[in-house]
């Protein structure tokens, strides 16, 4: 009738026979699932910034998108006429020299030139007839899709 239990658990200061004192062979994931998500925030937030960071105000037209294999090589004109290869500064003389020096598969290469829709139409036509007459081939016109009112 004592309430002691000392029969059952086997004595006083005995331990129970499944514990031991080795080492623990779990995995706490959640550190890694912490720091997983953390990037995962990082790479969502920082990847819109990674295109091409000329500020352009695109003309909307019913064109359908293209289908981008590999990153062309995109030409900017902003609204002040200034040329962008990439998101490098250039002059109109400077562009086929440029162009034929980055393009990895010759005049085969797919450029997208990018005109604001207030920038001066001549100086976008100047620098298409550059590339087109330098034998590239693969010359596309950037657009934003129109949006339905």
């Amino acid at each position: 009738m004592g309430m002691s239990g000392g029969a059952k658990s086997g004595g006083g200061g005995r331990r129970r026979r499944g514990r031991r004192n080795g080492p623990v062979s779990e995995i706490n994931v959640t550190p890694l699932v912490d720091v997983m998500l953390v990037l995962l925030i990082i790479f969502m937030v920082a990847a819109p910034m990674m295109t091409v960071g000329v500020p352009i105000d695109l003309p909307e037209t019913q064109a359908s998108a293209m289908n981008a294999d590999t990153q062309p090589i995109t030409i900017s004109v902003n609204p002040a006429g200034e040329i962008y290869l990439q998101e490098t500064a250039i002059n109109v003389d400077e562009v086929v020299p440029k162009l034929e020096a980055i393009a990895t598969t010759g005049y085969n290469e797919r450029i997208y030139v990018r005109g604001d829709t207030t920038a001066a139409y001549g100086v976008v036509m100047k620098v298409m007839a550059r590339i087109s007459a330098a034998g590239f081939k693969n010359i596309g016109l950037v657009t934003l899709q129109e949006q339905e009112q």
